[in-house]
């Protein structure tokens, strides 16, 4: 049956591969006169279509999908199409200058695209986590086959060079394209082999996005020689402190620029993926200003793919409708526009052929001895530096990108470009088995064991994927108390949090609410040490002032996404269910939301003592999800957390005699993973059992006999009316005396 399946697409591939050239006959004498929008159609449904097919093929045997792109150039070209039907292959790309601009424009466009989604893939946290092992591999890793690359250009007979006389700057491209390895081949490779969170896996990647780092830098100010025709002092300084220039502003101001830009438009902003329309605008500018100051525009769109991934409002959803625009569409075309420019048939020459395998061979033995060697001078071992050896040396995307820079500019010749370009194939396509097999003896240490379950066990969690929160609060106890809560859970991860002041009276009772979060976010603990990633810096508080319906601000600051909305407002009840217009704030926002009620001495003025929690626990989704804000909450505060498990009585084996002190296997589990949780918070968690009680009564005789001063309960909307949790959630809305948290899911 999948044999019959792949043979009726194979069929269907085949027909569509064979219609553009049917149609083609017919427009081929008008566009042999100058260009043809059919021509151009054609030439991307083929280079979409063959890119596709192929690179799924590559997938299948473990290869990257964009090896199965640049191979669907090296199809449609003159390497096999042209050989087995040069007629359709010169009908398909014909080379008429103007028919020629018409898809290398969208080629140069692509190459922009895919340095802006590489630099929006950069973590730089990461870099900073792994030090100064990733630095030393990074550099000899780059030096080693630099020079290798220099030797060999250096050695080359001046029929290989486009420009004898400039020898120099086609040599140091050579030495550029051996030393730079592909960060997103390296990354695809280390995920798929499930070391993405190793430390070697993770050191790799953070050696590679050294190299692609320094090698965009370094290929900007080669450009830069290359644009003014000839090798002096003053270019060369020119290039240099105008990079230098560039990366200051662009880290500094740039970083601040590029946030507050992408937050405007997707905050202000009412059309159709408005995100979308900044970042691009902001890569297109910032390649303008590389281009002004005499490097090239990769560097531009490059250093904005980091800011862009550096905001703290890059959503998910954002990052997947630009990224899908990118692989769906720029990518394929880019790779099979760079196979087609290569000519395979000059490997028949005996001499050219045995010079591309002397280029793989110094590309690779020049990559693997650099970085065996960094990693040795950073304290590695001979098992961890082998595996970086093979993982560093995969070139892929970002060797196609500066060969077919360096064909654009005259730098390299078409033969030049043919061998670089099978030099990155073998490497590529070289790389995975062998990494693989080294991986898989690299041994597992007893504390990055311990990293590994912690993270494991974060990865699904709630609080640490919260990206923006919501606050709709007004000037009354509840609307202070959540303001402070809310100014907790923010400052713990630095998460940029909106305002919205519920019918405001008074311009100084709408700061108030903004003081109380900011003196909350300013008096949290250090981020957690299992949280590295979370930014540092203060924290984004933004108010808004509202004139209208509560529930339609709300609705309208909602679509502007938010993770997480903390609503404070009285009355917060009316007997034993909400209020109105609770509910009606609640119902209004698809998310997560979490309803204060401020009671006992959080009905008074100031912060009053820590935050000792209790926090109803039952094994759910949703306990689990009040059980983690509950502990961010205490981490913030320093202070304290109870997990209270109210079971089910039990009885004996022979089913007779009640067992009310045991606790179950199902218990035990629960209440352990809420103590490991804490543990991994850096909260102590106590834990307590109630039985042959009913919930509500174990957690309000609980509340009532202990210290605590907040009850965080985790629950779910039941279908009702109003807004309902359930009858055990009634109960404690209506007769606890203690402060509320209700975190739903």
């Amino acid at each position: 049956m999948a044999k019959r399946r792949w043979g009726e697409a194979l069929l269907c591939a085949g027909l569509l591969i064979a219609l553009p050239g049917a149609v083609l006959a017919q427009t081929a004498p008008a566009a042999s006169h100058g260009h043809s929008e059919a021509v151009f159609v054609a030439q991307i449904i083929l280079l979409l279509l063959c890119g596709r097919l192929l690179g799924e093929g590559m997938q299948r045997i473990g290869q990257p999908a964009i090896m199965g792109q640049l191979l669907a150039g090296v199809v449609l070209g003159p390497s096999v199409l042209g050989v087995l039907w040069p007629a359709a292959e010169r009908t398909l790309f014909p080379a008429i200058p103007e028919q020629k601009a018409m898809i290398d424009a969208v080629s140069q466009l692509g190459i922009l695209m895919l340095l802006l989604l590489t630099g929006m893939e950069t973590d730089l946290a990461l870099v900073r986590r792994t030090g100064k092992a990733a630095l030393s591999v990074s550099l000899a890793g780059i030096a080693v086959p630099f020079l290798c690359g220099i030797a060999l250009g250096e050695a080359l007979p001046d029929s290989m060079l486009p420009h004898p006389d400039q020898r120099l700057v086609t040599t140091l491209f050579i030495g550029t394209a051996l030393a730079i390895a592909s960060v997103k081949i390296v990354a695809l490779t280390i995920r798929e082999l499930d070391f993405l969170r190793r430390t070697i896996g993770q050191l790799i990647v953070t050696a590679a996005i050294v190299d692609d780092t320094i090698g965009w830098i370094l290929l900007s100010i080669i450009l830069g020689l290359a644009g003014h025709g000839t090798i002096d002092l003053a270019s060369i300084g020119q290039s240099v402190l105008g990079t230098l220039l560039f990366l200051a502003v662009s880290f500094t101001i740039g970083r601040r620029v590029v946030a507050l830009l992408i937050r405007w438009a997707n905050d202000n902003l009412v059309s159709d993926l408005p995100v979308i329309t900044t970042i691009l605008i902001v890569m297109g500018v910032m390649a303008l200003i590389t281009n002004a100051i005499g490097v090239h525009t990769v560097l531009g769109a490059f250093v904005a793919g980091i800011l862009v991934g550096q905001s703290p409002i890059l959503t998910r959803h954002i990052d997947e409708q630009l990224r899908g625009l990118i692989v769906g569409l720029f990518m394929p075309v880019f790779f099979g526009m760079a196979g087609l420019q290569a000519n395979l048939a000059v490997l028949g020459d005996p001499m050219i052929f045995g010079m591309s395998v002397l280029l793989i061979l110094i590309a690779s033995l020049g990559k693997f001895s650099g970085a065996f060697l960094g990693g040795t001078i950073g304290g590695l071992n001979w098992r961890e530096c082998l595996a970086l050896g093979w993982g560093m040396n995969a070139r892929g995307s970002t060797e196609v990108v500066v060969a077919t820079i360096g064909l654009s500019m005259g730098a390299l010749s078409q033969t030049l470009f043919t061998m670089i370009l099978v030099m990155a194939v073998a490497t590529t396509m070289a790389m995975p088995p062998m990494l693989r097999w080294s991986l898989a003896r690299v041994p597992l240490r007893e504390d990055e064991e311990v990293r590994l379950k912690r993270e494991a066990f974060e990865a699904e969690g709630f609080v640490p994927n919260i990206e923006r929160l919501l606050v709709m609060v007004d000037d009354s106890p509840s609307g202070h108390f959540a303001s402070r809560l809310a100014g907790l859970l923010a400052g713990s991860r630095r998460i940029p949090t909106t305002i919205l002041e519920a019918a405001p009276r008074a311009r100084t009772r709408q700061r108030r609410n903004a003081e109380a979060v900011a003196k909350a976010t300013a008096s949290t603990a250090a981020p957690d040490t299992a949280e590295a990633d979370a930014p540092a810096g203060p924290v984004d508080i933004t108010t808004r002032p509202q004139s209208d319906v509560v529930e339609e601000a709300v609705a309208r600051e909602a679509r502007k996404g938010y993770d997480l909305l903390f609503i404070g407002v009285e009355p917060v009840a009316r007997e034993d269910a909400f209020d109105d217009k609770v509910a009606r704030i609640a119902g209004e926002f698809k998310g997560a939301f979490a309803i204060a009620a401020a009671r006992g001495s959080h009905r008074r003025p100031g912060i009053g003592r820590a935050l000792e929690i209790l926090v109803p626990v039952t094994g759910n989704l949703y306990s689990r999800r009040g059980a983690e804000v509950a502990l961010a909450l205490a981490r913030a505060d320093h202070g304290s957390v109870t997990a209270l498990y109210v079971a089910q009585q039990r009885r004996s084996w022979h089913r007779r005699v009640p067992t009310p002190w045991t606790i179950g296997a199902d218990e035990e589990a629960i209440l352990r993973e809420i103590v490991e949780l804490g543990d991994r918070s850096g909260v102590p968690v106590r834990t307590a059992v109630r039985r042959a009680i009913a919930p509500e009564e174990a957690i309000l005789r609980r509340l009532h006999n202990g210290s605590y001063n907040l009850l965080v309960m985790g629950v779910s909307p039941r279908p009702a009316e109003g807004l309902s949790f359930g009858h055990a959630a009634a109960a404690v809305l209506e007769r606890s005396e203690r402060s509320l948290l209700f975190v739903s899911s």
